[in-house]
């Protein structure tokens, strides 16, 4: 119900049996095994995978879950429950960057991905069904593509580490599906630990760290809430904030903003033209609030993420320039009403929005934030509760 706080994803035991039956009513057999990939948010660090930066993700109990089996003839055959009805039948030695186009340039973007780095894979039948919800910055296209790296990874026999799965998939996003992503979407997905964030690295995305987060022990809940404002990343915005970036660092002489510290950061400032100057400060200032954040975990001190969520989200309002009103309301309502503190999660543009609360006041920081769209004329937003979860895995048998 839209405005109301939701539970959780029950879970995808009870969703395993459905979609393998859907399979065989659709492809006339049994599926290989059902593979799931989860959406994700991210606490902090936005916008700094892709200057080599860090990032504090979760994994989400949402999730994708894919039946497949693989085929000998070279045709990949693409369904989706969400989707509309129809199967995409492609040949795999035909697929390329813009041949595909919608939804399923996600999923055919990874075996092209695959082929391209010079696996040895074929086709396969694919019959997907998400809970994890498109256009709302939670991921829904790197949960795509991971359930197919993590399935096409069983089934020709890869066994690729998790991390080189996660640059598949951003390699099929970036060079197939046209959105310049960094990493950080791909990692969460494939490389999330239950009960933990992910300390990325998106320099060495090898040497990420586990970091525990407890909400439930300490006595607190977080909540997406998803501001229903949907966001596209393709649309040129998203690569015209990377390409500044990008020529901050060149004119800096640096490899990325990554390497640049508070420190420097005054200096270097005074150096760049006045676009990229915001940029700029809010790469440097996020790279610290994944810092801080990450030791204010490791002391055990989960509700210290409470302003450092805040503090990101007035980054990315005023220097990135990626929220929008119904962002912006939804961290204010969230926390006038008592949140420890809420920011804009995602690539921005619209999208969803987190709030950190304690236990026991998430009806009430919802019922807030639900009231001012409400009073505001916005569309009412979906809120839900999450926990960290698991990243992508096998489900099914053979």
């Amino acid at each position: 119900m839209n405005g109301t706080v939701q539970r959780e994803d029950d879970g995808d035991g009870n969703r395993q049996d459905r979609v393998a039956d859907t399979f065989r009513r659709l492809f006339g057999a049994a599926p290989d095994g059902v593979w799931a990939a989860p959406g994700r948010v991210n606490l902090i660090g936005e916008h700094t995978d892709y200057n080599d930066g860090f990032a504090l993700p979760i994994a989400l109990p949402q999730t994708t879950l894919l039946a497949a089996r693989g085929r000998t003839d070279g045709r990949l055959r693409l369904h989706s429950a969400q989707g509309d009805g129809r199967i995409t039948d492609l040949a795999v030695a035909a697929l390329a960057p813009g041949a595909v186009t919608g939804w399923a340039a996600y999923p055919a973007g990874v075996v092209w991905a695959l082929a391209e780095a010079g696996h040895p894979v074929g086709g396969a039948d694919l019959h997907f069904d998400s809970t994890v919800p498109t256009g709302a910055g939670l991921s829904s296209s790197a949960a795509l593509e991971c359930a197919v790296a993590v399935a096409y990874d069983d089934l020709y026999g890869l066994r690729l580490p998790g991390p080189e799965l996660a640059r598949i998939a951003q390699r099929a996003e970036n060079g197939f599906a046209g959105v310049p992503c960094g990493i950080m979407d791909q990692m969460a997905s494939v490389c999330c630990t239950a009960g933990a964030a992910l300390h990325l690295d998106a320099r060495t995305p090898e040497d990420h760290r586990q970091v525990s987060f407890d909400l439930r022990g300490q006595g607190l809940r977080l909540l997406v809430i998803d501001t229903r404002v949907t966001h596209d990343l393709g649309d040129g915005a998203y690569a015209a904030l990377r390409a500044g970036c990008e020529r901050a660092a060149a004119l800096l002489g640096l490899t990325a903003l990554r390497d640049l510290s508070a420190g420097e950061l005054p200096r270097a400032l005074e150096a760049l033209p006045a676009e990229l100057v915001p940029l700029v400060r809010h790469v440097v200032t996020e790279n610290d609030r994944v810092t801080e954040a990450v030791s204010r975990l490791r002391e055990g001190n989960t509700a210290a993420l409470g302003p450092i969520l805040t503090h990101g989200h007035a980054s990315l309002r005023d220097d990135y320039r990626v929220s929008c009103p119904e962002t912006d309301l939804a961290v204010e309502a969230a926390v006038d009403a008592g949140a420890l503190g809420a920011r804009m999660t995602g690539g921005g543009f619209g999208g969803s929005v987190i709030a950190l609360v304690e236990a026991g006041r998430e009806s009430a920081v919802g019922g807030a934030v639900t009231a001012a769209f409400g009073a505001a004329g916005h569309r009412l937003p979906r809120i839900l509760t999450v926990t960290p979860a698991a990243g992508a895995r096998r489900l099914g048998t053979r």
